[in-house]
């Protein structure tokens, strides 16, 4: 159980240090585990694929295979499956980007991606991670819960927009689950105004959908739109994935 662990927490470490390569000693010290010991999991694990090295044989990343495996839960979700054409519809009917997202623990992870064609990013967010207190998504799945489950602050401040304190995030929450939809208005991203809704196929929500503006292209009139047309998708969601699928996963 114990290598079974270390194994996850190198994997772990390794993909959330994305294009920043590191050397055995790093790995062996961030993890607290000799540095010989370190060695034979790294080669085991590039034999494997899991793990990737470059031609000197020093620097270590994630392998492809975790792309695969990764993959490969996109496409045994039904849940992930079923929204995928509703992404779609959403996208044509404004324009805009839009997203599914799914909680997991602090963060939401994104599951599904539709690009506007205005605005494209060069980088994709599809298993990508993002602090639920700082995005659309994670405001309407946060606001699904008790406050008593936020965790104490002070919070990670991405832009100077962000919600960083307990007190602030809870009123925040507050007017999410009056008006039904959460908003974040430059909290995640600079530039960037989302729009969230929870999925309440599940108690509490464990997904959600959101769309994302330019603030330089966001007017009155135009978030009136977005705000009609996700609320009519998301009650389209939420009446066909309840039977998307013979697995309930925890």
């Amino acid at each position: 159980m114990k290598s079974a662990a270390r194994t996850v927490e190198l994997l772990e470490l390794l993909a959330a240090r994305g294009d920043r390569p590191a050397r055995l000693q790093e790995l062996a010290d961030e993890l607290g585990v000799p540095r010989s010991s370190m060695y034979a999991l790294l080669q085991t694990l590039i034999s494997r694929g899991w793990v990737r090295t470059d031609v000197t044989g020093s620097l270590y990343g994630i392998g492809i295979h975790a792309l695969l495996t990764g993959t490969g839960y996109l496409d045994s979700d039904p849940r992930v499956r079923v929204v995928r054409p509703y992404l779609d519809e959403a996208s044509e009917a404004l324009g805009e980007t839009i997203h599914m997202g799914r909680l997991d623990g602090r963060d939401v992870a994104y599951l599904a991606t539709r690009e506007s064609h205005e605005y494209l990013r060069t980088i994709s967010r599809v298993g990508r991670r993002l602090p639920a207190h700082a995005g659309a998504l994670g405001k309407a799945l946060l606001a699904q819960r008790p406050d008593a489950e936020l965790p104490e602050g002070p919070y990670e401040a991405l832009t100077p927009n962000t919600h960083t304190s307990r007190e602030s995030l809870t009123a925040g929450l507050a007017r999410v689950r009056a008006r039904g939809w959460s908003v974040d208005r430059e909290e995640g991203v600079t530039g960037i105004v989302g729009f969230g809704f929870a999925l309440r196929y599940d108690t509490p929500a464990l997904d959600a959908i959101s769309c994302s503006v330019p603030v330089a292209r966001l007017t009155p009139e135009h978030e009136e739109r977005i705000v009609a047309v996700m609320r009519e998708i998301r009650a389209k969601v939420e009446a066909t994935v309840p039977g998307a699928g013979s697995v309930r996963w925890r």
